[in-house]
């Protein structure tokens, strides 16, 4: 009885432990200690111990293997690997990963040993850079210290390569096979020896950057090395900062990967939330667009492919993307039926045979409103209107804005076109809509505000002759010169100068 107890005790207490992360600091006085683990480019706690004579332990199995660190109160850090074995490293304070002498933990005596060897190849290279910096480029010893510095770059290849190949089986080779960039064969040549495209190294290295990458192998977002490439690969340096663009490699990436494990989720979470935020005029379609492919969708049993979301944030999410994806770049604009100042005759914007339309959707009581509405009139008066470019203008005018809204255009004389679900149109379309729609409007017309998600005013799109919209957000400054140069005159004197509109008159 006394020898199953035993055995009990000793099963129980491996299971408990798990893998067993212990760390020896020689220097370092009693106090707390933190375990952080990286998740994309941000540390996260993972745990607390306390260190006592030198020494801490941790519970390895409480985490995900990937690449973590023992984290001190001044901000010290060792890093290591962890991936479901024991560790045991012993360094010295305060040079923690320069002292790092790895016990046990096959994963961590190839990357400590790794870490100090690129670490000793980057001080020796800037330090024959500063060298070279005395030199003439065309001097002996300016080519001398440059071949120097190259053969370093070469011997830091071949140890990774020597990782990558030796040491197949580890999660170490993934990390350092991630931090590699992939090798570019020489552009073909054609009859006279000239390359047959300029942009071929570039172009393939764009085609091939994850090559070296496991897309598959979930532990490689936690290192901060995969959002590092991510962010690179999304930046200027490798593409067009156009929606479109960006929607096509973010595509081909996300569809690439486990729908089912942490790089799928990091990875469209990342560009989705990265251009929802963007302040540049058309990127929100990236938002929207991977929201409609990656988001919103659901399975034969209900399920979306973001099972990260809670039930509430991807309803939210998903009604944003319902709305958003007419107003985005490309799309073709709802059309909108309504009264003129006549309370009687209806006009829309499909309607007109204009080149380019201005879609103004205002407020009479709205101060910013009042700065730019008179603006846009100059601008119609003295440009647009000659050059066949109309704007529609769709104003708030329910209960007592209806004068409000027929004053401001009289006094203001609005000479392009002024609509607006009037006072007595609301109160009979919420009687019944039936007997406008669809002989003179539909429903998206009369719940513009829903249809063009006016949370705030102003607010603009350009359209072209076919209803598609080709830009919004625009200040008045940005728009005459959108103008001029959609039509070609670019260089014809400027009615607002940019400097000479304040930044809070942006129509959103």
């Amino acid at each position: 009885m006394k020898v199953l107890v035993a055995f009990a005790l000793l099963f129980t207490t491996s299971i408990a432990f798990g893998q067993t992360l212990k760390f020896k600091i020689k220097g370092q006085k009693d106090t707390t200690v933190n375990l952080v683990r990286y998740y994309g480019k941000r540390l996260y706690y993972a745990d607390t111990a306390e260190l006592k004579n030198g020494t801490v332990v941790f519970d390895g199995s409480k985490q995900k293997p990937g690449i973590l660190a023992l984290f001190l109160p001044d901000q010290k850090m060792l890093e290591f690997i962890y991936n479901d074995e024991d560790v045991t490293i012993e360094a010295d304070y305060p040079d923690l990963m320069g002292t790092a002498h790895v016990k046990k933990s096959d994963e961590n005596k190839v990357f400590s040993a790794y870490i100090k060897y690129i670490n000793s190849q980057r001080a020796m290279a800037n330090q024959l850079v500063e060298q070279r910096k005395g030199f003439a480029p065309n001097s002996t010893e300016y080519k001398s210290l440059t071949e120097e510095i190259n053969q370093k770059t070469e011997n830091v290849v071949a140890y990774q390569n020597d990782i990558v190949i030796n040491h197949w089986d580890k999660f170490v080779s993934r990390i350092v096979k991630m931090s590699m960039d992939i090798v570019i064969p020489d552009a073909p040549l054609d009859e006279t020896g000239a390359p047959l495209d300029s942009n071929f190294k570039f172009l393939y290295f764009r085609k091939h950057y994850f090559d070296n990458i496991d897309l598959q192998d979930e532990r490689l977002v936690r290192t901060p090395i995969y959002h590092n490439k991510l962010e690179n690969y999304f930046s200027k340096n490798m593409m067009v900062q156009h929606w479109d663009t960006v929607l096509q490699y973010a595509f081909d990436l996300c569809d690439q990967l486990n729908p089912k494990n942490e790089l799928f989720q990091y990875t469209v979470s990342w560009i989705t939330s990265s251009y929802e935020k963007s302040k540049i005029m058309g990127m929100d379609k990236v938002f929207v667009m991977m929201g409609d492919r990656y988001y919103c969708p659901r399975d034969a049993d209900g399920n979306s492919l973001a099972s990260w979301m809670t039930a509430e944030k991807l309803k939210t999410l998903c009604e944003k993307v319902e709305t958003q994806k007419n107003l985005v770049m490309g799309a073709t604009a709802p059309n909108i039926s309504l009264r003129d100042t006549s309370d009687v005759t209806w006009k829309d914007f499909y309607s007109l045979d204009s080149e380019y339309k201005i879609l103004y959707f205002w407020d009479p009581n709205c101060g910013h409103c009042k700065k730019i509405t008179p603006k846009l009139q100059v601008l119609y008066e003295r440009k647009f209107r000659e050059r066949n470019v109309e704007i529609f203008a769709v104003g708030k005018a329910i209960g007592d804005e209806f004068e409000k809204w027929k004053t401001y255009i009289k006094n203001n004389n609005l000479e392009f076109i002024n609509v607006a679900v009037t006072d007595n149109l609301f109160k009979a379309a919420t009687e019944d809509a039936r007997q406008f729609i669809p002989r003179y409007t539909t429903l998206e017309a009369l719940n513009y505000q829903q249809t063009y998600d006016i949370y705030a005013t102003p607010k603009v799109f350009v359209l072209d002759r076919a209803n598609k919209i080709i830009a919004k957000s625009l200040s008045v400054s940005q728009l005459e010169d959108l103008i001029d140069r959609l039509q070609g005159k670019s260089d014809v004197e400027k009615i607002y100068p940019p400097e000479d509109v304040p930044e809070d008159e942006q129509m959103h």
